[in-house]
């Protein structure tokens, strides 16, 4: 479920059947699905990059950092071959993506298929007393029900383990978007006060469901497949089953520290590490034990900032040198070959 995206993304456009047609790696459903609503599709593409930026956000300070720029059209390339905790966050956080595109969409009369939340109508009653459903509240249902169709697609057709874990991951993704619906209301009365309000629920932002995931990457949960293979068990007995909302995964992660075409690792050569600090984007850790090389550069910076009243900051332009430390290579570069 990765290689249509980055394709859309890069702007296809033409006939749908043509869009379709030259997408790689769809199922026949998703190519049915393409052609029935391409503009999901051109919203899903525009999606791609808010969940990407959103996954290297959450591992900026790991060795595996998220990074797609050396890989194909595919997208994650072979970190998606393992059964890992990475590919589990991969799967939730690019469902997830989906769902929030689409619902977007729907919000923004961008589709034909869906609107606002028709079910969001008459009036109903809160803690703070009754009120008009109004505006228009995100259909979430709506993405939700679509991102099912579309993403779990690919998955359909296999029964084997890793469709098992793709599919619950997906799953994971969707729902986790669901949690953070909120209800924003507007007072309408004498001089703006609430005796009349009229009220929405939308998604917020994706952040929220980015962190709320990089919580369940790091509570993910080591799981086997059933005696008849229906479904997972826990690895080890002392953790607990795990919910619909939690990561799985089948695979112990590789160290990220070298170049390994095979398990998707880019390693950690050239990468910035922090002197200072003893978390995981300290030069020990990053560097994986190598060591670092240490460079002096000069950089613009905003110094000597005053605020003046009312209400501005003004700033004096600062030459700063610094120093940036960048991992060594091992000392055998390139890729691993495996015999």
């Amino acid at each position: 479920n990765m290689n249509f995206r980055v394709y859309l993304y890069m702007g296809v456009v033409g006939s749908s059947r043509v869009m379709c047609d030259n997408v790689p790696g769809l199922v026949s459903r998703q190519r049915q699905l393409c052609q029935r609503h391409p503009e999901a599709m051109r919203s899903i593409g525009l999606g791609v990059a808010e969940w990407t930026a959103e996954c290297q956000h959450q591992f900026r300070q790991h060795r595996w950092n998220c990074n797609t720029l050396h890989w194909d059209r595919s997208l994650f390339g072979r970190v998606l071959l393992r059964s890992s905790r990475e590919s589990a966050f991969v799967y939730a956080i690019s469902s997830a993506g989906v769902v929030f595109a689409i619902t977007r969409a729907c919000s923004q009369g961008e589709l034909k298929s869906c609107s606002c939340d028709p079910k969001k109508k008459g009036s109903a009653k809160d803690n703070k007393g009754h009120f008009d459903w109004g505006g228009c509240s995100d259909n979430v249902d709506y993405g939700v029900k679509f991102a099912r169709a579309f993403v779990d697609a690919k998955e359909r057709k296999g029964k084997d383990a890793r469709a098992l874990m793709n599919l619950h991951n997906n799953r994971a993704g969707r729902k986790a978007v669901k949690r953070f619906l909120k209800q924003e209301c507007k007072c309408h009365g004498v001089s703006g006060s609430c005796t009349l309000r009229t009220c929405w629920l939308a998604m917020a932002d994706f952040r929220k469901t980015g962190d709320y995931l990089w919580r369940k990457y790091n509570g993910a949960i080591q799981v086997v497949m059933n005696q008849d293979g229906t479904g997972f068990t826990v690895a080890n007995k002392k953790f607990k089953k795990p919910t619909k909302n939690d990561l799985v995964y089948f695979e112990s992660s590789p160290d990220y520290c070298i170049r390994d075409r095979d398990v998707g690792s880019l390693g950690t050569a050239g990468r910035v590490c922090n002197q200072t600090s003893h978390g995981m984007d300290s030069c020990e850790v990053m560097c994986c034990g190598r060591g670092y090389d240490t460079s002096r550069i000069s950089r613009m910076t905003k110094c000597e900032c005053k605020f003046h009243w009312c209400c501005a900051v003004r700033c004096q332009d600062c030459l700063e040198v610094v120093d940036v430390h960048t991992c060594k290579a091992p000392k055998s570069a390139g890729w691993i070959a495996r015999t």
